[in-house]
């Protein structure tokens, strides 16, 4: 085999689908929508966070069991999962190409498994404004109603994981932010493509190729409303956060991810806090989002109660 993985690591609505526009246009690099490969298979081996008829966490031990009875262990197993998925991503990439470049934001949940599986493998980590992610995600998929449900697994522990396989794998990784992709391209952007051995093109920038298809997975919009470059997403997270209670949201998010989380991503807790006081205050949609954020306090206690129950140790 020859292909060589490639992975964008980031939040959901940071930017990934840009980056993978960009890098995909070189010849050496193949990529698919959002492939969403490796998530089962490395949760084959965790007996907590998925639900399944078959019983997940039954089947779960089962399997960490049968690893360990290859001559190399649970080591054997990750060896074949690996030439597996590699045999994918050649099948799915163009002829010569060096790399199969897959996005898949919930990548952030095993980020740290990846490294294991693929220690060859090349790793981009995306950060954006946790602001704006979380912003984004209020106006994209929720319609700007103040519900974040799903979504926060990856704004609390997408955040942490993120981070942490940072934390330990920084010298093997390349990390960039949103920000500077958009605000300082030409440095930006050659930084990454000197980190996978590529040569960049500034002209890439200004004839963007379109999101990849083949999938039901993946952004089309920002493929439609951006052809080329543009800065103007990175200051649309204020328009979102006008109202006291989302604005009192925001501030403990931010308190939450705290100084040094903030600091490995690259940005300051002062600054972003600074620039959250600074958005003007109104009455907009402030009693809709108290009541729906009452209502999806009460549901997910719930959801988390039976999740509990149906994924816990020794349930089916």
């Amino acid at each position: 085999m020859t292909i060589r993985p490639l992975f964008i690591l980031s939040l959901p609505r940071s930017g990934s689908t840009l980056v993978q526009r960009v890098i995909s246009s070189d010849p050496a690099v193949s990529t698919a929508a959002e492939p969403w490969l490796l998530l089962p298979q490395l949760y084959a081996l965790r007996d907590r966070g998925a639900v399944a008829e078959y019983g997940h966490g039954p089947a779960a031990r089962a399997i960490g069991d049968f690893a360990r009875t290859l001559p190399g262990g649970e080591r054997d197993y990750l060896a074949e999962l690996r030439r597996f998925t590699l045999g994918l991503y050649e099948r799915a990439a163009r002829p010569g190409s060096t790399y199969f470049l897959d996005k898949t934001p919930r990548y952030h949940l095993v980020a740290e498994d990846l490294f294991r599986v693929f220690p060859d493998g090349k790793f981009v980590f995306l950060w954006r404004n946790p602001l704006a992610v979380a912003a984004s995600i209020i106006q994209t998929w929720a319609s700007d109603k103040w519900t974040f449900g799903r979504w926060r697994v990856d704004l609390y522990k997408g955040v942490a994981g993120l981070v942490a396989a940072y934390r330990d794998h920084a010298p093997v990784a390349c990390a960039v932010t949103y920000e500077e992709l958009v605000m300082q391209p030409a440095p930006s952007w050659g930084r990454v493509f000197d980190y996978l051995g590529l040569t960049f093109d500034p002209h890439l920038l200004h004839n963007l190729a379109p999101a990849p298809g083949g999938g039901r997975m993946g952004d089309r919009m920002g493929s439609g409303a951006y052809p080329k470059l543009d800065s103007a997403p990175v200051g649309k997270w204020v328009q979102t956060f006008g109202n006291a209670y989302r604005k009192r949201w925001a501030r403990g998010y931010l308190e939450w991810i705290g100084e040094e989380r903030l600091g490995v991503m690259g940005y300051d807790l002062g600054t972003l806090l600074k620039e959250l006081e600074a958005v003007p205050t109104s009455r907009r949609l402030l009693p809709s989002d108290v009541a729906r954020s009452a209502y999806a306090w009460v549901e997910g206690s719930r959801r988390r109660s039976v999740f509990r129950k149906l994924s816990g140790p020794g349930r089916w």
